[in-house]
């Protein structure tokens, strides 16, 4: 008995009934699924694509992207997968606020949404990229460099540091100019910035961010100081100035416009653990620029990158029941906790 068959076959008093009424009965039963699903999903496309109300605009990329229209006896056309519905939002989302640097068109050949950006022509082909998980990458395709994750299920969205550098300093560079990519970056940086204000997105621009106080940790937590030293060759002959810190703990270059870079640690700080920190009166020159304007310091970094990378943490939103696991936890009397303290430790390192 095939697939189809036996959903048509029902059972009555334990025991298999097929006769025509009931064959015909499952037949319309499954008709009427078919349609009701069919309408869930044209209203969804039609929410998608006309809706003017961020929300909404969210709720039907989300429902659409988790829609299963498999069924058993209607073969539905040709629809869209999750990565073109999140590219679809992200288009709608820069065009509700008037953003047209970035252009998104669907693929003839094979029917996928692409998008490419007008600071660096269409040469360059964005897609995004969804995991099991839900998480989208939106990824280059020639380079195949995740720029940034984006989750609209725990509305969190960060920036790759490591392909950042990648894609652009390392590769785009060679083609195009410091200013055609930072005008590349832009809407990208605005997209999140639009997915804070508008839908209340946790967001993390990584080297993209301007604020002074913003640490860019290195991957590594102990720098050698060779490493500072070759920046201090290499100054010698710029008219840049690397000055040690006050408390030994670092040095400052100071570049043009007053904009100064520090590579350091907080002496205050147990661990001590090496950052870089940009600060600029307008705050608004982050790492990534320092890297795309100033030669000096992009081949200093390049060529000492291994010591030198900035790291990602990848951001997660704990579930409220691991938190209210968590606040129970620390509600223990210290007669509690230390009775479980024994039998936690030898789980711990697998945990880190």
């Amino acid at each position: 008995m095939d697939q189809k068959e036996s959903r048509w076959t029902t059972m009555s008093n334990n025991r298999i009934v097929t006769s025509p009424s009931e064959r015909v009965q499952a037949l319309s039963d499954s008709f009427k699924d078919v349609l009701s699903l069919g309408q869930r999903y044209v209203d969804l496309l039609d929410q998608l694509a006309q809706t003017k109300d961020a929300k909404n605009l969210l709720s039907a990329t989300n429902k659409l992207a988790k829609l299963d229209l498999a069924n058993a006896f209607i073969d539905f056309p040709p629809h869209y997968k999750a990565a073109d519905y999140y590219l679809i939002f992200m288009d709608r989302l820069l065009k509700m606020h008037g953003d047209t640097a970035v252009n998104v068109a669907e693929n003839e050949l094979n029917h996928e949404f692409e998008a490419t950006v007008a600071a660096i022509g269409s040469e360059a082909v964005f897609k995004f990229e969804v995991d099991s998980r839900g998480e989208a990458a939106f990824t280059e395709q020639s380079q195949h460099e995740p720029l940034f994750y984006l989750s609209l299920e725990d509305k969190l969205m960060q920036f790759n540091n490591r392909a950042l550098v990648n894609y652009f300093i390392v590769y785009a560079l060679k083609q195009h100019t410091d200013l055609e990519l930072r005008d590349a970056v832009k809407p990208l940086i605005d997209f999140a910035k639009y997915l804070q204000k508008d839908l209340d997105f946790t967001i993390d621009l990584g080297i993209l961010a301007t604020a002074n106080d913003r640490r860019f940790m290195l991957n590594k937590p102990e720098l050698p100081l060779t490493v500072i030293d070759r920046l201090f060759v290499a100054t010698a002959d710029e008219d840049y100035m690397l000055m040690n810190l006050p408390r030994n703990n670092g040095a400052e270059l100071l570049l043009d416009q007053g904009t100064k870079l520090d590579i350091a640690f907080d002496p205050d700080d147990y661990s001590q653990e090496w950052a870089f920190l940009v600060k600029d009166s307008d705050e608004q020159i982050s790492f990534f620029d320092v890297l795309l304007h100033y030669d000096l310091v992009r081949e200093w970094y390049l060529a000492n990158r291994s010591a030198l990378a900035v790291r990602t943490d990848h951001m997660e939103i704990v579930d409220e029941e691991s938190q209210a696991t968590a606040e129970m936890a620390e509600a223990e009397s210290p007669e509690e906790a230390s009775s479980t303290e024994s039998s936690e430790d030898s789980t711990s390192n697998e945990e880190e």
